[in-house]
């Protein structure tokens, strides 16, 4: 077997070469490193995307992908200015085939792609998501688009994008629901899911696992405020308005400070926590670590929080399930209108918010259990008929 099929069916692993370096407040923000030298077209490219007020998050993404092309292309022996369709089809392959390194732990004796009986949720598959394939791609047709402006590059743009749909997305309203076109070639088909909340006995069972009153507060704030997991870890002191009950956060797509909610549940275990590792400064951090030296929690360490509660509970809950949870909540509230969740969750459309509404699994599991102890009515025929002629129309 060639070099080639090996990486189509993920046998092979790429070269663990590069690095990517945050680069503070420069431009770009974040470097590409081969060998303690940049790789001069990947960072021009992050260059353009910092200026063109791209987010950190944005630019750290991309330059992970870019790297990851450039590690088959070293792989395949293939300069990043001759690559074409042909590499572009070995990434998938390899994507859709090899396992992902960053792939959460699962709970002891569950399988990569089973359902877990508790929480109604898939395990996650060993191999890349076909959000994060779809992701690769668009990075990958982007960057040589660049390249194309400053005649760098292959001649033609080795991501295959059809021009029609190019042309319909274009000019496109980002207020205006995305038009439906076919899937390009080699993107990946998209699972449509209902968003997973968190059942309220389920609950109530994660919250009492949860060890310390940091933990509490977070998961407090998370289901009540309904923000993002790297958004409320970002929180500082200065942004807690304890008279109001709410907090500022910075949205993860616009980098907008926003307003959101807090529940008085979530501030009483905040003060608590507060009491005991004491009161972070105007700047500092309000999530840090309580092992050693204190520092700013980060998202891998809550996620390894949750992790630990998912092992004792048989569980697979992740953090975004209770940005799910406090929008079904929400949505399910009538004090609340669908324009007032959406302003909340700060969902572009409301079509998404809408997403919310649908029942859940667990609601109609006890209604039907309902509907089968519930004896069958017999029909019932005006007064004046005879039994004989009954059975003589319609049957026994």
């Amino acid at each position: 077997m060639d070099v080639r099929e090996s990486v189509r069916k993920g046998l092979v692993p790429l070269p663990a070469i590069g690095t990517v370096t945050h680069n503070a407040n420069e431009v770009p923000r974040f470097i590409v490193e081969i060998d303690d030298r940049q790789v001069e077209p990947i960072c021009a490219y992050l260059g353009e995307l910092a200026l063109a007020d791209g987010s950190p998050l944005t630019s750290k993404s991309y330059a992970y992908d870019l790297l990851r092309w450039w590690r088959l292309l070293a792989l395949l022996d293939v300069a990043w200015d001759r690559a074409g369709r042909g590499e572009v089809e070995l990434l998938v392959g390899w994507m859709r085939s090899a396992t992902n390194p960053q792939r959460r732990r699962t709970v002891a004796g569950r399988q990569a792609g089973s359902v877990n009986l508790r929480t109604g949720k898939q395990a996650l598959r060993a191999g890349y998501a076909p959000s994060t394939i779809n992701h690769q791609l668009t990075v990958l047709a982007e960057f040589y688009d660049f390249h194309r402006l400053f005649d760098r590059g292959p001649q033609h743009n080795p991501v295959p994008v059809p021009q029609r749909r190019r042309e319909g997305l274009a000019h496109r309203s980002p207020m205006e629901p995305v038009p439906g076109f076919r899937r390009a070639p080699l993107r990946q088909k998209m699972p449509k899911r209902a968003p997973r909340s968190i059942p309220d006995a389920l609950w109530d069972e994660l919250f009492a696992s949860m060890g310390n009153d940091r933990d509490r507060a977070l998961l407090a704030f998370y289901v009540s405020s309904g923000a993002r997991a790297s958004e409320l870890l970002e929180l500082i002191g200065e942004r807690v308005d304890w008279g109001c009950q709410q907090i500022w956060v910075v949205s993860k797509g616009s980098r907008d400070l926003s307003m959101i909610p807090g529940s008085p549940d979530a501030f009483a275990y905040l003060a608590r926590y507060f009491d005991v590792f004491g009161t972070p400064g105007p700047a500092e951090r309000v999530w840090r670590t309580m092992r050693g030296e204190p520092r700013p929690l980060t998202y891998w360490a809550m996620r390894r929080v949750m992790q630990r509660a998912n092992e004792k509970l048989g569980t697979n809950w992740s953090l975004h399930d209770l940005r799910h949870t406090a929008a079904t909540r929400m949505a399910t509230d009538p004090a609340l209108t669908l324009p007032e969740v959406q302003t909340i969750m700060r969902h572009r459309h409301l079509a998404t918010t809408e997403a919310y509404l649908q029942p859940r699994v667990e609601e109609l599991h006890d209604k039907l259990q309902e509907h089968f102890r519930r004896s069958r009515s017999k029909p019932s025929y005006v007064a004046g008929y005879q039994a004989e002629d009954i059975t003589t129309v319609f049957g026994e």
